[in-house]
């Protein structure tokens, strides 16, 4: 009993960790990545990246050195995402 206690705490506290990181703002990406990329991506972030979690740069870092490996939905997301960011850095 005590140790499925002590397994489903783990899960749900590293859960809010990697949402609380995944939609702060990266201070050396500067990236903040939407609600949709949370939904898309969490499960790739935790099979791909979960070493990284809660370190929001290398979250990012490992989930674009990942690219190819992640699902349809979650690089869909993050292409859009990325490309909004690269616009709004250029246009500075």
């Amino acid at each position: 009993m005590t140790t499925l206690f002590t397994a489903t705490t783990r899960k749900i506290t590293l859960a809010l960790a990697f949402a609380a990181s995944f939609s702060a703002v990266s201070s050396n990406a500067s990236f903040a990545f939407s609600s949709e990329a949370q939904q898309q991506c969490t499960g790739d972030a935790f099979r791909l990246c979960s070493s990284e979690i809660p370190n929001i740069p290398k979250i990012t870092a490992c989930m674009i050195k990942h690219k190819s490996d992640l699902s349809a939905g979650c690089r869909t997301v993050m292409d859009k995402e990325l490309a909004q960011k690269n616009g709004k850095l250029a246009a500075q």
